[in-house]
């Protein structure tokens, strides 16, 4: 499969999790149907292209790439969506994420199969 392809599909996936995980916090302990109904729903597609993603990229490449991502776009939902802070130890944690992503991606002769 062509890597842009297979990138667009681990992007999907990842942005569905994000949604389901921001569903999850909008949902306030599954008190509430239609955010859980949402969340059940992003979590099934997220998960399915995450699984076709598995068929090219390493399991541990795809993973480090989905919660790497994963976190940093859970991070600016939360502070964008949610109000939630972000203090600086925070952002520069987030920044050693994007960093080690971007290791992965360049510089591992890893990441397919």
């Amino acid at each position: 499969m062509n890597p842009a392809m297979l990138y667009t599909v681990l992007v999907i996936a990842i942005v569905f999790e994000v949604l389901g995980t921001s569903a999850m916090q909008a949902a306030q302990h599954f008190s509430r149907l239609a955010p859980t109904v949402i969340m059940v729903l992003c979590y099934g597609v997220a998960f399915f292209f995450l699984s076709y993603t598995l068929r090219y990229i390493p399991v541990g490449i795809a993973y480090a790439l989905w919660s790497g991502l994963g976190i940093v776009l859970i991070s600016a939902a939360g502070y964008l969506v949610f109000g939630q802070k972000l203090d600086l130890p925070a952002v520069f944690g987030l920044a050693l994420i994007i960093a080690g992503v971007l290791v992965l991606n360049l510089f591992s002769k890893s990441t397919f199969h």
